[in-house]
């Protein structure tokens, strides 16, 4: 699976079938989804990308906001010729997904969440912290101590924040330009009281009005993005719900198996309605 670049993305795509879109995190890159190639792509059409700003792929010419990005994903998704297809997003590539849903929903043939950004108030003090101008310019400098603490706070499994998973977080903190556009797409979305209210009210009923349909889910034990969003989530966009058990922010990654199981049912489900 080598990775591919268009205009200015980055991308790895594997497998044939019906097509699949999988959106990384804030300050994350395509390599979250590498487990989800391996045991998905015997039946779909597996695409992972870098979001602009983040990983191998360049920042939009505009602002780092959720529109542009998802403007991006969806030339992306039109140039590739997937229309319509499934996407999933985790945390900050939720909300991503969520934003491509509502501005293009003849691109999306469903949707699946997890451990998403916009569903709730509740996020990481760090990540409250790093909204503070100048602070978060200090707690962004490239270090491997930054790296490792990023990467224990995705899992509630020590032990997956090898020294690999630490070394390659470490090269992606020293990309130019990287540590400013996840400042600036976090500042535009959230304050040190927490994620912005705003564009969560505005965005939730716009996807739900779409008709996709969506399934979310959460690991309970997640540190980033509290699992107790996951019922209101459900609630608001009238989804399926479910939870990892002893499992933090990056189920893909440490619920690998369960993961594409969900994943697979779910999209084999809507491909066949």
């Amino acid at each position: 699976m080598s990775l591919q670049h268009w205009d200015g993305l980055q991308y790895r795509v594997s497998g044939e079938g019906a097509p699949v879109l999988l959106v990384h995190g804030i300050g994350r890159s395509l390599t979250d989804w590498e487990q989800q190639h391996e045991l998905l792509s015997d039946s779909f059409r597996v695409y992972s990308v870098d979001l602009p700003g983040f990983g191998g792929s360049e920042r939009p010419s505009g602002a780092m906001s959720l529109q542009n990005l998802a403007a991006r994903l969806a030339e992306f998704v039109r140039a590739q010729g997937m229309a319509p297809v499934h996407v999933a997003g985790n945390s900050l590539g939720g909300a991503v997904a969520m934003q491509l849903t509502a501005d293009h929903p003849e691109l999306v043939r469903s949707l699946l969440l997890v451990d998403s950004a916009g569903l709730g108030r509740g996020v990481s003090t760090a990540l409250r912290l790093a909204s503070i101008p100048g602070v978060g310019e200090r707690a962004l400098t490239p270090s491997r101590k930054g790296a490792l603490r990023s990467e224990r706070a995705m899992y509630h499994d020590p032990v997956l924040a090898t020294p690999e998973r630490v070394e390659h977080g470490y090269r992606m903190a020293q990309r130019p330009g990287g540590s400013a556009a996840m400042l600036e797409i976090l500042r535009s979305l959230g304050t040190p009281a927490g994620v912005k209210s705003a564009w969560r009210r505005a965005l939730l009923p716009r996807v739900r009005a779409t008709g996709v349909p969506v399934v979310v889910v959460w690991g309970d034990k997640d540190v980033v993005l509290p699992h107790r969003h996951l019922a209101r989530a459900g609630r608001a966009l009238g989804a399926r719900t479910h939870t990892f058990p002893d499992t933090g922010h990056g189920p893909m990654v440490e619920r690998a198996e369960e993961f594409a199981r969900v994943a697979r049912e779910f999209w084999t489900e809507v491909d066949a309605a």
